[in-house]
């Protein structure tokens, strides 16, 4: 994909108003790059990381490093009016065939986030080809209802075993439900990537988690080889009470979707991960009372104006569930799939098979999960399946102490 030149400022334009921090040490080593504020409300991870690139500067001679890593800001008009966004969600465009169209576009004609997500693209593609890998992408949120901190991942192994690496929850398959988040995207590219939810929008405490998980990131993927005194065990262990001690795996059943024309309203009380019972009203959608549909798990019910996620349900995964899949993968489905009945090669591309549903029916999409594959509903009677571990670019982190 190439952008005209017209169409975008220079990188160092670009990177003086965007970038929270650069550090480089050492030769080669990872390459970190974090993300704070994609949605204008959400501040807390721009904090953080201006805290952490400070104290990495006030007492440099404490700290023995190897490698390179960024902060960017995301979404600066939206965090200049403190708002999710301005004119479309920032986190919600990014898609090969949209960001085709942006670029494709006269800067005139963009939309406000549109700008935004060109900006971002130009400046990655810049790290990516100036910086050493392996490469990490590491995108900090809050939520708008109390929560405990929790990791969000695209079903990768690669993207499984790093994230096991920290004491926080993960949550598996909302790439399934959501269309165009930025780590969806650079997944698609085959980097490790985790988004870090850690806490809500109005809490402090957000603020502390952020720069929490930020410590972990450079310490596990090798960044930090010496910190000072006893920082990342204590980083470690505030996250860990903050999380409850839970590091359970869990997987998106069902999505509540709403949109700008939809009059939604959450009813009070709910938390993050709280359990609910089968018939409890949860909110009023267009008049309609929504019901929980069975006993389950509630997960980032919407406690404000701007969004498009009323709520979620969620399951936790058993250990030999996970245990399971990973070694089922193993296997390369990818080479026999197509000779079961219903399924043929896509057009979407390499990663990608057609599910016929009126002929595949007994295949469920949990035996799809196991084998690696997350869907995307095309019609009532269509999926297509991607396969997340042909994405992923393993061979670049198989020397990292934690992949092993």
């Amino acid at each position: 994909m190439t952008y005209k030149e017209s169409s975008i400022k220079t990188t160092d334009k670009i990177k003086h108003k965007r970038l929270i921090g650069q550090l480089k040490r050492g030769t080669g080593g990872p390459t970190l790059i974090f993300f704070g504020g994609i949605h204008g409300n959400e501040p807390a991870g721009v904090s953080a990381l201006s805290e952490v690139f400070k104290l990495l500067e006030t007492r440099k001679e404490d700290f023995e490093l190897n490698g390179e890593i960024f902060g960017l800001s995301g979404n600066l008009p939206a965090l200049k009016e403190k708002v999710r966004f301005v004119d479309r969600d920032l986190n919600r465009l990014w898609t090969a065939s949209e960001m085709d169209r942006i670029s494709e576009s006269k800067e005139s004609e963009l939309l406000c986030e549109e700008t935004e997500a060109l900006e971002i693209y130009q400046l990655l593609r810049e790290i990516i080809k100036n910086s050493s890998p392996p490469f990490y992408f590491i995108d900090f949120h809050t939520t708008s209802a109390d929560t405990i901190p929790f990791i969000t991942i695209n079903d990768a192994l690669i993207n499984r075993k790093f994230a096991q690496r920290f004491p926080a929850p993960v949550i598996l398959g909302i790439e399934e439900y959501l269309e165009g988040p930025l780590l969806s995207y650079i997944n698609t590219k085959g980097y490790v990537c985790l988004g870090f939810e850690s806490g809500m929008h109005t809490d402090p405490a957000s603020i502390i988690y952020s720069e929490a998980m930020i410590w972990l990131c450079l310490q596990q993927a090798g960044f930090i080889k010496k910190a000072p005194g006893e920082l990342l065990n204590e980083r470690y262990h505030e996250l860990k009470r903050a999380t409850k001690g839970n590091t359970h795996f869990y997987e998106i059943t069902f999505r509540e979707a709403v949109n700008g024309n939809d009059n939604f309203t959450m009813y009070p009380g709910f938390t993050n991960f709280g359990r609910i019972k089968k018939g409890v009203p949860l909110a009023k959608l267009n008049g309609e009372e929504k019901e929980a549909s069975r006993d389950t798990l509630i997960f980032m019910p919407l406690y404000q104006k701007q969004g498009e996620d009323g709520y979620f349900f969620i399951r936790r995964i058993g250990d030999w569930a996970l245990s399971l899949s990973a070694s089922i993968r193993k296997l390369k489905a990818h080479r026999w799939i197509t000779l079961l009945p219903g399924v043929r090669e896509s057009k979407e591309g390499t990663f990608g098979v057609m599910v016929d549903l009126r002929i595949a029916r007994f295949f469920s999409t949990a035996f799809f999960h196991l084998l690696g594959y997350r869907s995307k509903k095309v019609d009532k009677n269509h999926l297509v399946i991607y396969n997340r571990e042909l994405m992923a670019n393993s061979s670049m982190y198989k020397d990292c102490p934690w992949y092993k």
